[in-house]
């Protein structure tokens, strides 16, 4: 196949295709063996999507007259997808690591919260930084999960409930989409506390009646493209029927809902969501039993969050039931000032370890089951023939150590590359196969 490509990578060692029949998600048995190719290439083509995988000796003379643009030698390395953080809240302005001490010291989430700190505290720094300063602090920010081999991340709003400071954050957001070499799928989530002043009805009340209008004003000119809706449904925070109402008024300007449930409390979540249609709910770590059936047929994706589990010292979440009943589980950093990790490898050993995932399960949480929380998985998630080439190589003769290694994805992360192009190279990575 003459003519010339972007990308060439040459006999991996391991090609983890994750998916290799087109799958939009994997279940049960299907997660706990992805799909792999040992001495495998790939081919990217000039407009980002990968043309062809498969054995070396194969894809050399299928290609044996073609051009690239680069070509990397993937002996003793393994090739991944690009992995995808289906849950973050990156766009914010002053830290809380005060905050961090209390939680040490016993203060539980709710009760920070209730003391001005949490999300007001973070509100009123986002409320008065300028866009450039939100920025540049994201755009750094989003550059570290590339580095960790994140390449589509989801992106929320929230830290802003007036309408000024929401639209301040999504227009951010829209920036770094245009900008950057990062998938970003963006999220409003004006709903992720009740603001000082209002009650939830009231905040419920603006929402329906003034932002989500103002939303779709802007999407239909072209100047900010948002892909879901977010509530934070708990208690003294927004309740069912709130919720319900906000996620309706978004599904009927034609956002993805995706929203944040059964957290701190069981609010029987996952039975609305289900309801609705949603495409994915986080945390869930008080959902019932009869919301994991209810989500499993609804074919709604679990967000499990293992960052946040383990820094508020919560429950972990029921990730093996999740799973032995046919939810669709994915996972996310959460990134945001509660919990500070810009890594989905330590997301992913922290899934194997406190919730019992297997790595097999973990990297398809990761990968095609995030991607399809996102709706997003007909394009990202697998390495397959017409997908975006976005992808993660490891100086490593086995993928597994990308999990295995806590804290060592900077050492064992050689590229990440988007849609062919290589975005992030580190050469002094060592090899780590004899290791």
């Amino acid at each position: 196949m003459a003519g010339r490509h972007r990308l060439l990578l040459e006999n991996a060692q391991q090609l983890v295709l994750v998916c290799g029949r087109g799958e939009e998600y994997l279940l049960r048995e299907a997660a706990a063996s992805p799909a792999l190719l040992r001495g495998a290439s790939l081919v990217v083509g000039l407009d980002g999507c990968i043309k062809a995988v498969g054995p070396a000796d194969v894809i050399r003379s299928q290609f044996s007259g073609a051009t690239f643009e680069r070509i990397i030698d993937c002996s003793g390395k393994c090739v991944l997808p690009g992995l995808v953080d289906a849950h973050t809240h990156p766009v914010w302005a002053g830290d809380r690591v005060h905050e961090f001490a209390m939680k040490l010291a016993g203060a539980s989430y709710m009760e920070i919260h209730q003391a001005g700190g949490g999300i007001h505290f973070t509100v009123e720094h986002t409320r008065k930084a300028t866009e450039e300063e939100l920025f540049n602090t994201f755009k750094h920010r989003l550059e570290r999960m590339r580095r960790a081999g994140s390449t589509l991340v989801e992106c929320k709003s929230g830290y802003g409930l007036n309408l000024e400071t929401e639209l301040k954050m999504l227009r951010v957001i829209e920036r770094a989409k245009q900008s950057m070499d990062i998938g970003i799928s963006s999220t409003y989530c004006g709903a992720h506390s009740v603001p000082k002043g209002k009650t939830a009805t009231e905040a419920t009340d603006d929402i329906i009646n003034n932002h989500l209008p103002k939303l779709k004003e802007l999407k239909l000119s072209g100047e900010i493209h948002v892909n879901n809706i977010d509530v934070f449904c708990e208690k003294g925070v927004f309740d069912l029927e709130s919720t319900r109402r906000i996620l309706q008024a978004g599904k009927d300007i034609g956002l993805q809902i995706n929203f944040h449930g059964d957290e701190l409390h069981p609010m029987k979540s996952a039975e609305l969501g289900a309801e609705l249609g949603a495409r994915a709910i986080s945390h869930l770590e008080e959902v019932s039993d009869e919301g994991i059936t209810a989500m499993a047929r609804a074919k709604c994706a679990a967000v499990l969050l293992p960052t946040t589990a383990y820094m508020l010292r919560l429950k972990q979440p029921q990730a093996r039931k999740m799973l032995e009943e046919g939810v669709i589980v994915a996972l996310g950093s959460d990134f945001n000032p509660n919990a500070y990790c810009f890594s989905m490898p330590m997301v992913m050993h922290l899934a194997c370890v406190n919730m019992k995932m297997s790595m097999n399960e973990a990297l398809a949480a990761a990968t095609i089951n995030a991607a399809y929380a996102l709706g997003k998985s007909d394009t990202h998630g697998s390495i397959e023939t017409g997908k975006q080439g976005d992808l993660v190589i490891i100086n490593s003769s086995r993928w597994e150590h990308l999990i295995y290694q806590f804290g060592g994805h900077e050492a064992l992360i050689n590229y990440v590359i988007v849609k062919g192009k290589v975005v992030y190279e580190n050469e002094s990575c060592e090899t780590m196969s004899s290791y």
